[in-house]
């Protein structure tokens, strides 16, 4: 009775950084709604400045539970540059966790308030969050015919007009890889092979229209792409062969010890223009993801997996940049629910934020 209530215990590690990530979110919410109102009539470069720095310090305290917390190895290959840059960041795309792994780079380069994503449309719906991803410059888009390229193009010029800083995430593939769905990488490689594409084993044939739509409209605003290849340690059975990534659930119970993070960046100049050789250009960038894939996981000498090739840089995030976000938020928070107008405005916040959240999206997004 004792190991299974050990067991249980040790299996329930998430349970602490979820209840604090979700509990302090009417707080951050509260703080920006009042900027929300109070920028209202100010130009909207003004406005994202401060919303920058808001979401630096709620992403901030995230990553003390994705990387602190769980004590990960974070390993960067490539180069990734140290100073901010206005970017278009793509990559593989196997969990939810892939999400914070671009926390991960752009905290790193002193970035992380120009984060921005492009979303499936399905997310708009998430209480609080959908709302306010929107607010924050990401874009919703559907899938395939759905698509709306015009939305998406007026949507960034916009922000490239109000000079907004972009560290825009792609995840070009359109859903994750996913091994236990094997159906899906077939018709992935199906189309690739029809297509006469190469076909990929470890990741699926990109799409390319949200990454076009995105280096068009911000052509001469951006700096560069960063394409990028992550590979989650452990994920691979006795057998050999490759399991699924972790979840955010499992990453918290400290199942993964080591992320090896591989950039490239791209000089926004050497990408093609048209959208044929777009496409290829996007699909051979994917080539590159593949093989890098097949030597972490399919490596003939088993010393050479579990890494990619080329010098790598162990790199540890200092409790500095985290742990005042995180003093902060959950101090403001506990202060509010000391009161019992301040519990009243918490659990108002979560019931009519989510509704106001929720009309907003229905008609404006």
């Amino acid at each position: 009775m004792l190991l299974s209530l050990v067991l249980h215990t040790y299996s329930m590690r998430y349970v602490l950084p979820a209840a604090v990530m979700m509990g302090t979110a009417p707080t951050y919410m509260l703080a920006w709604g009042a900027w929300r109102l109070l920028s209202a009539v100010l130009p909207a470069r003004f406005y994202h400045q401060v919303d920058d720095r808001l979401y630096t310090i709620y992403q901030s305290m995230v990553l003390f539970f994705f990387e602190n917390y769980t004590g990960i190895q974070i390993i960067f290959y490539g180069d990734l540059p140290k100073t901010k840059e206005n970017v278009v960041y793509i990559s593989n795309h196997q969990c939810t966790v892939d999400w914070i792994i671009a926390d991960m780079l752009a905290i790193r380069q002193n970035a992380l308030g120009h984060v921005r994503y492009v979303l499936k449309d399905g997310l708009k719906w998430l209480p609080l969050y959908g709302w306010y991803f929107y607010q924050h410059g990401g874009i919703y888009v559907k899938r395939s015919a759905k698509f709306d390229e015009k939305k998406m193009k007026s949507n960034l010029q916009a922000q490239a007009k109000a000079e907004t800083p972009m560290y825009l995430v792609i995840f070009p593939e359109g859903t994750r890889y996913n091994p236990e769905l094997p159906k899906v990488i077939a018709d992935s490689q199906s189309y690739a092979d029809k297509e006469e594409l190469a076909v990929l084993n470890h990741v699926l044939t990109p799409r390319v229209k949200a990454t076009k739509v995105a280096v068009d409209s911000l052509q001469d605003y951006l700096d560069a792409v960063y394409d990028v290849t992550v590979a989650y340690e452990g994920t691979v059975d006795l057998k050999g062969q490759r399991k699924v990534a972790p979840s955010m659930t499992d990453f918290l119970c400290k199942e993964c010890p080591r992320i090896h993070i591989y950039v490239d960046r791209i000089d926004v100049k050497d990408i093609p223009k048209e959208q044929m050789y777009m496409r290829r250009w996007l699909h051979e960038r994917f080539e590159i993801k593949d093989k890098l894939l097949i030597e972490f996981y399919d490596a003939k000498d088993s010393k050479r997996r579990n890494k990619f090739p080329g010098k790598c840089v162990l790199s540890k995030l200092s409790l500095k940049k985290t742990l005042p976000s995180l003093l902060f938020l959950t101090g403001l928070t506990a202060s509010m629910l000391l009161t019992e107008s301040g519990r009243k405005l918490y659990v108002k916040t979560w019931i009519y934020g989510t509704l106001f959240g929720w009309l907003w999206v229905s008609i404006i997004v």
